[in-house]
C-alpha cells in the first residue's frame, strides 16, 4: 500500500491503492504516520514528497472500511479512533521539521485533499481536481475544514464544504492552493527538482520558518483538529451517515 524511494536529499512517499483510488484504509493511515517518523530520523533526507499510482492522488477514506464498521457494537469507539488516527497523521505533517511536497496527480477529495492541505508545498497536474463530497455521503469534512481554512481562508473552505463545489488546477493554483502547475507526466520529476532546490537551505533555519508558519501563525490549526476529530467522529453515527454509507456501497443515490 505504500512504497517508499529516495534519491539524493529527497524522499518520496507513494500510496499505492490504485485498485482502490488510493482509498485511506486504517492500516494505510498508521503506515503513513509511521513513515514519516521513520524518514525524520535519516538526516541525509532534507524533503519529503508525497504521490501517488495510478490516475486518482487519494479519493479519501475507505468508506467501504467505514460501511463495514456501521453494524459494529463498537462503532462509536472505533470512528474515535479513525478520526484520531486520522488527525494524528495531519498534526504530524504539520509539525515535521521537513519540508513536505505534495505531488498530485488527479483528483485528491475528502481525506486526500487533507493530505494535500497538511504539506507544505504543492506540485499540481492540469487534470488536478480538489474536491470535499462528505455531505454527499451524509459525513462531515471535519479534519480538513481547519486546513482549508488556514490555508485558503474562510469563503474558500464554504464554497468546498457547503457549495458543493470543486476547484480544477487552474482555480486551485489561482487560489495557492498549488504552487506550480505541470503536466502530469512532470508532476514527479517538478517535485523531485524542487526537493532537491531545498537541500541548499539550512536544516534548522527550514524547520523554525515552518514551525513559524504552522505553529504562530496557524496557531489555532492544531486545536482546531481535535475539534473537529471529534465533530467528524459524532456525525458518523447519524442516520444520514449510514444511508450515505448504503448508498456507496450499493452504487445509488442516497435518499436523505
Amino acid at each position: 500500500m505504500l512504497q517508499v524511494k529516495s534519491h539524493n536529499s529527497v524522499a518520496t512517499v507513494v500510496i499505492d491503492r490504485a485498485n482502490r483510488c488510493n482509498a485511506l484504509s486504517r492500516e494505510l493511515v498508521e503506515q503513513l504516520t509511521e513513515t514519516l517518523g521513520d524518514l525524520h530520523q535519516e538526516k541525509k533526507i532534507k524533503a519529503v514528497v508525497f504521490a501517488a499510482a495510478g490516475s486518482t492522488f487519494c479519493s479519501g477514506v475507505d468508506l467501504q472500511e467505514w460501511h463495514e464498521t456501521l453494524d459494529s457494537q463498537d462503532a462509536m469507539q472505533q470512528w474515535h479512533q479513525d478520526m484520531e488516527g486520522l488527525k494524528d497523521l495531519y498534526e504530524a505533517m504539520l509539525i515535521y521539521p521537513k519540508p513536505l511536497i505534495a505531488a498530485v496527480d488527479g483528483a485528491a477529495l475528502g481525506a486526500g485533499l487533507g493530505l494535500v492541505l497538511a504539506c507544505d508545498l504543492v506540485v499540481g497536474s492540469h487534470r488536478l481536481t480538489l474536491g470535499l463530497p462528505a455531505p454527499r455521503r451524509g459525513l462531515v469534512s471535519g479534519l480538513v475544514a481547519p486546513l482549508l481554512y488556514f490555508r485558503a481562508g474562510a469563503a474558500t473552505a464554504s464554497r468546498l464544504l457547503l457549495g458543493d463545489d470543486w476547484l480544477d488546477s487552474q482555480e486551485a493554483h489561482r487560489l495557492g492552493l498549488v504552487h506550480h502547475l505541470v503536466e502530469p507526466n512532470q508532476v514527479w520529476v517538478r517535485a523531485q527538482q524542487w526537493g532537491e532546490k531545498i537541500q541548499n537551505s539550512a536544516p534548522q533555519s527550514l524547520m523554525l520558518t515552518k514551525r513559524m508558519l504552522n505553529e504562530v501563525i496557524g496557531e489555532n490549526v492544531l486545536s482546531w483538529l481535535t475539534s473537529g476529530a471529534a465533530m467528524t467522529a459524532t456525525a458518523c453515527t447519524t442516520e444520514a451517515a449510514a444511508e450515505g454509507l448504503r448508498a456507496f456501497i450499493d452504487k445509488r443515490g442516497p435518499k436523505f
